[in-house]
Formats: C-alpha cells, sequence, structure tokens
C-alpha cells in the first residue's frame, strides 16, 4: 500500500467561483489524483551513465563513421547482383574501378585499426611474491613485551598500551619484527633503515624474477611504494642499480603518507 502511495501525486486545482447551488458564491477547489513519473535519478545508476558519456565522447569519431561506410558499403552492393558486381569492379566502364573498391576498402581497415590501436590496454596479474623473513625475526606477543622493556625505549605506561593492542589486534605468536624494535642501540638510523628495505624489497623481487622468468632488464614500469620510508636517492633507484635495469625505464617512487599511501 505505501509503495502505491509513493507512486501517485494529489494536485490541488482551483475550479473558481461557484455559480448556482448551496455552494453559490464561494470559491471551490478540487483534488485531482495523477500517477507519478518514475524517479530516474534512483531508478538508473549514475555511475553508467556517466560511463555511457565517457565512451561516447571517446569513440564518437568510430561509432559515427564505421556505420555510415559499413550503410553506404551494404546498400551499394546489397543492389547488384554478383555478375553485375564483378563487371564493375574488372570494367572501368561499367561505374567503378578497380582503385575506388580498394581507396574504400583500405579506408575501412584504417579505421578499425585506429579504434583496436587506440582501445587502453589490458593489465594481468602475472605473479606475485611476499617475502618471508628467517625465523631470527620471529617473536611471540610476550616476547616482543621483553624486548620493548630491555630496548629500555618504553616506560610502563606505554609497555601496558602495547599490551593492549596485541590483545585485541590481529598479530599473533608467529610475527615477524624487526630487531630495531627490541634493540637497545639506536638503530632508527638511515642506514639500518636502508638495510632494512633491501631485505625486504630484494627477498621479494628475487622470488617474483624467478617465479614469474621475467629478466630485470624486461622491466619497462618500476613503482615502488614505501608508507614512511622516503630516503635520497630513491627507494626506485636503489632497486634499478641492484638489478642492472635498462637505462630508459619509467620509475615511480612513492613515499610517506603512512598507511594513506597504500
Amino acid at each position: 500500500m505505501a509503495l502505491e502511495q509513493d507512486l501517485l501525486s494529489t494536485e490541488i486545482v482551483n475550479r473558481g467561483i461557484e455559480s448556482s447551488g448551496p455552494d453559490a458564491g464561494s470559491m471551490t477547489f478540487s483534488v485531482r489524483v495523477r500517477r507519478r513519473l518514475p524517479d530516474f535519478v534512483q531508478s538508473v545508476n549514475l555511475k553508467y551513465v556517466k560511463l555511457g558519456y565517457h565512451y561516447l565522447i571517446n569513440h564518437g569519431i568510430y561509432l559515427a563513421t564505421i556505420p555510415v561506410l559499413v550503410l553506404v558499403f551494404g546498400a551499394e552492393v546489397g543492389s547488384l547482383s554478383r555478375e553485375e558486381l564483378w563487371r564493375k569492379i574488372w570494367d572501368s566502364t561499367a561505374g567503378y574501378d578497380l582503385a575506388t573498391v580498394v581507396a574504400f576498402l583500405a579506408l575501412f581497415v584504417f579505421t578499425i585499426s585506429v579504434y583496436l590501436m587506440s582501445r587502453p590496454r589490458s593489465i594481468y596479474l602475472l605473479d606475485f611474491a611476499c617475502y618471508k623473513p628467517s625465523d631470527d625475526f620471529k617473536v611471540t606477543k610476550d616476547q616482543f613485551i621483553e624486548l620493548a622493556r630491555k630496548s629500555g625505549k618504553f616506560d610502563e605506561a606505554s609497555l601496558e598500551f602495547q599490551r593492549r593492542i596485541l590483545q585485541s589486534s590481529g598479530i599473533g605468536d608467529e610475527t615477524y619484527i624487526p630487531k630495531s624494535i627490541g634493540s637497545p642501540e639506536n638503530t632508527a638510523t638511515m642506514k639500518e633503515g636502508r638495510a632494512e628495505a633491501a631485505t625486504v624489497i630484494f627477498g621479494a623481487l628475487d622470488e617474483l624474477f624467478e617465479k614469474s622468468n621475467v629478466r630485470p632488464k624486461d622491466v619497462g614500469i618500476l613503482v615502488v611504494n614505501c608508507s614512511l620510508f622516503n630516503p635520497t636517492p630513491s627507494l626506485s633507484a636503489m632497486v634499478i642499480n641492484h638489478y642492472k635495469m635498462r637505462g630508459n625505464i619509467l620509475s615511480f617512487n612513492l613515499g610517506e603518507w603512512g598507511a594513506a599511501r597504500g
């Protein structure tokens, strides 16, 4: 019932002054009930309308020329029999000549080729690899708290806060952490950070190149993303120099911004 009411609209119509009857001389009104037009904004997903508009704008020249060429060619050829068609093609005095037909076909093939070559190329995931450290970096939650206490970098309030975070997070007892977290020495240096990044990046890339049978020199685009560590020279330059990649490679180094960079 409520759905039917949503499809109806009401309109109050002024009928003017009543000329006769018990209500003579007074204003009269009537209520008109009509079926409401559909709400196209709610019924049509505007995302697909936008995609269709962009597709029409980007491929308008092909959508306009190809049907015209097909219609003209089909109408001309369809009106002729097979014998008349061959006579017009090979006999220059009959109406067509071979050069005109070849030029028309060349224009048609050229239009199709431009359309196919200008389409966005598909991107495929050939393979992937994740770096897995050695068991020397594996610690339990209790070991993590003990390492943090021995490092002397945290007071009891900070340790208690870390303990609560460990209990409510998805970190288990087989989690890998860098040695710098539990080290009593100051390891938060550029040298240690670059060494840690090299261990992770090179470990993953070595496995990836081996699994995918892709040579480093075959890579044309390189994107390196690190949320916090952003040294100079960049991590992408470190990868290119380590694997001796080609000189015209397109490299992009994304750094900082924290978790938003992911």
